[in-house]
Parts: structure tokens; C-alpha cells; sequence
């Protein structure tokens, strides 16, 4: 009897150790959100606690804060791109932009040709289902399902979701049409396909199928549309903090609602021990809206810059996680961008590194989730960033980013360096390159190197232009 009892305690505690390798062991779920044009503060809740500005104090996301607080906010979270369609290529295949195209038409990188990261999903585990719901992107050449979904919306695009062609306006410009639609049923198909994205969910549970979902947004894209009550809510509510427009925040309410039905799809499916929740965006927030006051603080403040550039502001962007083993309230000052989704997810999924191929530029910041401070094992430790087609590059390493403005022949014109950590702000005084020429030719040459490694577009005049400016050089002298 005695000898029962000493062992009784032994015995539960090998069970409860079996129970956890075995919940452990369990492939996870992982749900993707990416929103479009959202900016980095523009949030109710700051993305980064040592920077004040980095919410607004206008708009009402309380479904996001939320996420945040349960969850790990990374305040120097990238998208690979000011852009929407070579983020959303990058995102997929784990690549720089550099590798696989910098602008809309990428006609030498074909996804479907690729490791993908629903293919390095489901060599990981054949039993992950896979979906993407919402805007695919613009001349993304292969079909989700040629990428390795098993379910998508198909081939959407901007126009999907709501532009002015596709709402009544002659001519399909921004500025001759109203400065927000409204749609008092499914405004931005927010509403339509969250209900897909929790349906998918729903299924894969019941059939005991681990899963990834990529749910991406149409909303905060252009046009701009929001529901009748939405708008009187904010017209209501007074004068916004910033130069954006009162259908514009009712448009970010009614996206913070469609994350919140995900969240809460989840807890009710009973699954949120054993599923990541990922939230970012695809490039940096507009410089300007519709309807917007100019006058008013920039929608992007404190950062410099706006989609389509590789200042913060066109690339700096919300970047949350919550899932097992995630503190909640916890922060991670580490760099990391999009294109660390498919190597991070594929080890979360029990894949080993040797599986991905040489193409994948990004890599896994899995033991951030762990430790918030934790190395990563990223070649030159650094992001590196490029858009030829606006003249400019980036690199960070650390707190330091260098910028860097073409001239047409490809030749560096000027190199900006600034300490982007505490404070992100790109301005003139606090430019140090001056003062640091060594750090940046160090950070020069980490990006000529991954140029050069991948073959990247450089920013170069056509033979035209530059025999004109040949001629005026000459007469100069």
C-alpha cells in the first residue's frame, strides 16, 4: 500500500509529461491576417510603448489592441515592400524583393515554380490544409492553387475589393469620384470573407486537420467604403487626429471587427492553445486620402515617408503575434520582415531548415516567440530592401538603416544612415552618415552583395535619357 502511494505521484507525473510531448507534438494551427495600406501607428494601441506617437488616439481597433496585448508586437516588423503585389510574391516564397521583383509584372519569378509556404507546409506535414481568402494581388502569374492552396477566392486584385471603375466612376481615377462609397452590406468584402476564412477553419477542425489560412484584406486599400452608421459614428465622434477622413476610420473599424470574428472563431473552436495568430500588413499606410485635410498631422506620423517608398513610413508596419509559448504584453525590438513567414511557419510546423531551398532570403524568428532579445541566424544580419523603379534601396542592421537614392545609371547618389530603434523618425538632423563613413560602406556593401548575388533590377535611365543628359554633361563642362 505504501509502495502505491510513493508511486502514485510518479505515475501521474510521467502521464502528464507524455500528454504534453504529445500536445506538443501536435502540428499547430497558424492564421495569417494582412491588411493593406495599414500604417504602422495607425492602431489604438501603440505598436511600440517607447514611442508615444505610434497610435492614433482617434481610431478605434479594439480587436487588434486586444491581440496585441495577448501577444508579442514586434515594433520593428517590415513588409518586404512599399508595394502590395511584390510584398504578397515575397510573403510567399520567403524571398527579398530583390530576388523575385520589385514591382507589380515579375515575369522571370513565377510563385507556382517555387517553394511556397503552403508547399513547405505540407512537406512538413502532409496533413495541412491550406487556404487564402481576400486580394491575391496584381499580375501575380500563378493561381493560389498552383502555389499549393487547396482553397482561394482565385486570382483577386484591387478591383475585387473596390476601386472606382468597379463602383460607378467613369474613368476609374481616385480623385473624380466621391471620397468614400458606401455599402451598408459588405464594404470591402470584409465581411464576406472572414465569413470564408472561419468557415475553412471550422471544417478543417472537424475533419482533425492541422491548418493555415491566409486571410488578406482589402481594407485599408482605396476606394474608401464604410457603412451609412459607420460614417455617422466618426462624423460624430469630431475631427480626426490626422490627416485621415471619418469614412476612412469607419472603414478601419469595420476591418477590426472582421479580426475580432477570427479571434473569436478561434476560441470557440477551442484552439487557441495550439494556434499562432500573425497580423501585419502589406506595405506602409498612404501620404495622403481622399477627402483627407493635408493640414493635419500625415497619416503615417511619427514615421517619415509612404507607401511606395523605403523610408519607414512606406515600410515600417504592424506586426503581431500571439500563439503558444507567446507572453502576452511582450515586445521584440529584433528587425524582421514578411519574407521570415515561410521559413518561421515551416519550422513551427516541425520542418527542418535543410528543407528550404537556397532562394529563401528570409529566416525564422520562431525563438523570438521564446525569447524577444534571441539572435538571429540571418546572413550579414541584415534586411535589405529595394525598389530600382523610385530609385531607392535600404538595408538594416540592428538599430541602423541606411537608405540609399539612385541616380539613373545606377550609380549611389546619396547614402542616408539613421538610428531607426527608439526612435524611427528619417530627418535631416539626424542623419549621421557624416559622422559613421564607415558604417556606411559596411552597410553599402551588405546590399551591393545581395544584389549581385540575385541578380537584382538596377535602377537605370533608358539609352535615350541618358544620351540627352551625356549631351548636357558635356556642354556643362
Amino acid at each position: 500500500m505504501f509502495r502505491s502511494l510513493c508511486t502514485l505521484p510518479l505515475l501521474l507525473s510521467v502521464f502528464q509529461s507524455l500528454s504534453f510531448s504529445q500536445t506538443a507534438e501536435t502540428p499547430p494551427n497558424i492564421l495569417l491576417i494582412l491588411t493593406d495600406d495599414q500604417g504602422w501607428s495607425q492602431n489604438a494601441e501603440a505598436m511600440d510603448l517607447r514611442v508615444a506617437d505610434s497610435k492614433s488616439g482617434y481610431l478605434e481597433t479594439p480587436k487588434i489592441a486586444k491581440l496585441m496585448k495577448d501577444g508579442m508586437r514586434f515594433t520593428s516588423g517590415y513588409s518586404p515592400a512599399p508595394l502590395c503585389t511584390p510584398t504578397r510574391r515575397s510573403i510567399q516564397c520567403g524571398t527579398t524583393t530583390a530576388r523575385s521583383g520589385t514591382e507589380f509584372p515579375s515575369p522571370k519569378w513565377i510563385p507556382a515554380e517555387h517553394l511556397t509556404i503552403p508547399k513547405a507546409l505540407k512537406a512538413a506535414n502532409a496533413d495541412y490544409r491550406c487556404a487564402h481568402f481576400g486580394k491575391w494581388g496584381e499580375q501575380m502569374i500563378s493561381t493560389p492553387e498552383e502555389c499549393g492552396y487547396d482553397l482561394s477566392d482565385g486570382m483577386t486584385g484591387n478591383i475585387t475589393g473596390g476601386m472606382p471603375s468597379s463602383l460607378g466612376v467613369k474613368g476609374g481615377d481616385h480623385n473624380e469620384g466621391p471620397p468614400h462609397f458606401i455599402d451598408n452590406e459588405d464594404p470591402k468584402r470584409t465581411r464576406t470573407m472572414t465569413a470564408r476564412a472561419r468557415a475553412f477553419m471550422e471544417a478543417q477542425v472537424k475533419d482533425g486537420k492541422p491548418f493555415y489560412v491566409q486571410t488578406s484584406y482589402y481594407a485599408q486599400h482605396l476606394s474608401v467604403v464604410c457603412t451609412e452608421a459607420g460614417l455617422a459614428k466618426y462624423q460624430a465622434k469630431g475631427t480626426p487626429d490626422r490627416g485621415y477622413t471619418h469614412a476612412w476610420a469607419a472603414m478601419m473599424e469595420e476591418l477590426d471587427a472582421g479580426v475580432g470574428e477570427l479571434l473569436a472563431t478561434i476560441e470557440a473552436l477551442g484552439i487557441a492553445d495550439n494556434t499562432y495568430v500573425v497580423f501585419t500588413a502589406d506595405n506602409g499606410g498612404r501620404g495622403t486620402l481622399p477627402g483627407g485635410d493635408a493640414n493635419r498631422m500625415p497619416p503615417n506620423h511619427p514615421l517619415t515617408g509612404a507607401k511606395h517608398d523605403l523610408f519607414e513610413g512606406g515600410i515600417r508596419v504592424p506586426f503581431i503575434v500571439r500563439g503558444p509559448g507567446v507572453k502576452p504584453g511582450s515586445a521584440s525590438h529584433v528587425p524582421v520582415a514578411g519574407y521570415d513567414f515561410l521559413p518561421t511557419f515551416q519550422q513551427l510546423a516541425g520542418g527542418r531548415k535543410k528543407a528550404l531551398t537556397p532562394e529563401v532570403d528570409g529566416v525564422s524568428f520562431a525563438r523570438l516567440l521564446r525569447n524577444p532579445d534571441a539572435e538571429l541566424p540571418r546572413t550579414h544580419d541584415a534586411l535589405i530592401f529595394h525598389r530600382p523603379g523610385k530609385l531607392m534601396s535600404a538595408v538594416r542592421q540592428g538599430d541602423d538603416k541606411l537608405v540609399v537614392i539612385w541616380q539613373g545609371n545606377g550609380v549611389a547618389k546619396s547614402k542616408s544612415l539613421y538610428d531607426v530603434g527608439s526612435d524611427p523618425r528619417e530627418i535631416p538632423e539626424r542623419d549621421r552618415a557624416a559622422q559613421e563613413p564607415e558604417k556606411v560602406e559596411a552597410l553599402f556593401t551588405i546590399l551591393s552583395r545581395h544584389l549581385d548575388e540575385v541578380d537584382a533590377e538596377r535602377p537605370q535611365l533608358s539609352k535615350a535619357k541618358l544620351k540627352k543628359k551625356g549631351k548636357k554633361g558635356d556642354a556643362a563642362k
